[in-house]
């Protein structure tokens, strides 16, 4: 779990070799389509979908199909591979959040996967007024950039240091939208520690951010019915009406919501 040093960890090679389930969590979303389709319908706003490293649009499309019926209109990010904060991207990931909310003229939920969860995020605090909430999946926003197995791809690809992105910003800090973490203990990709989101100094932010844990891999986090099951919930509530994920009853058997970490340890 810890290094020599004291930081955390990327997840063991035994981890590693068990994201095959992901296919298994794609079938597992296709024998509980019954069930999905009686979680909450939204209320039509837009969604915009970020993919995680090294994928593309086509990763995220059985999150847009769930999502579009269950009444929202979801959008792609439409920029290609994720291949890091590339030349141009932070400027076409804001192109296309103010390009959707001002075709529907109302906030924009941002939902991420991995890398995609920390564009999302960043996104959202560089445009605040045009976000009405974000939700990662899996996303290392927390702790070490190097707690994952994937931080060498992403320097190879993106052509900077993950200790020095070519934006000025703290990761770790949620932006000032509601913002719910969902992660899960078993990630063979980034340590899930990193995961976790930090506690705000101000008590009265703490109110808007939240950390889920649920059962998946990472690469079935996209097709993972948990997964569906939380965004159906988190997506559903009234604009201006967030409540952190009420966690009773049988809910308890399936997910976690831990306290979120001292800033000091994130």
């Amino acid at each position: 779990m810890f290094n020599k040093s004291g930081k955390v960890k990327a997840p063991s090679a035994l981890l590693i070799m068990m994201e095959g389930r992901a296919l298994y969590e794609y079938g597992a979303m296709k024998l509980s389509a019954p069930f999905l389709k009686r979680l909450p319908r939204g209320d039509g706003h837009p969604v915009l979908i970020f993919p995680g490293l090294g994928a593309s649009d086509f990763s995220t499309k059985p999150l847009r199909s769930f999502l579009d019926d269950r009444g929202y209109a979801t959008y792609p990010w439409d920029l290609g591979r994720n291949f890091g904060l590339r030349e141009g991207i932070l400027e076409g990931m804001l192109a296309r959040l103010e390009e959707v909310y001002e075709k529907h003229g109302r906030k924009v939920s941002l939902v991420g996967w991995s890398l995609g969860g920390i564009f999302a995020r960043e996104i959202a605090k560089m445009r605040p007024q045009m976000v009405r909430g974000v939700i990662s999946l899996g996303s290392p926003h927390s702790g070490d950039p190097r707690s994952t197995n994937a931080w060498r791809f992403y320097e190879f690809v993106a052509g900077h240091s993950v200790d020095k992105p070519p934006i000025e910003t703290t990761l770790h800090k949620a932006p000032p939208v509601p913002t719910t973490s969902v992660y899960t203990k078993t990630d063979g990709v980034v340590a899930w520690q990193s995961c976790e989101q930090a506690k705000p100094v101000s008590p009265w932010k703490a109110r808007h951010t939240e950390n889920i844990v649920v059962s998946a891999s990472h690469c079935g986090l996209g097709v993972n019915p948990s997964v569906m099951y939380i965004l159906a919930d988190r997506l559903s509530q009234r604009e201006g009406k967030w409540r952190r994920f009420s966690n009773v009853g049988s809910r308890k058997m399936f997910f976690d919501t831990p306290e979120l970490v001292p800033e000091a340890a994130a």
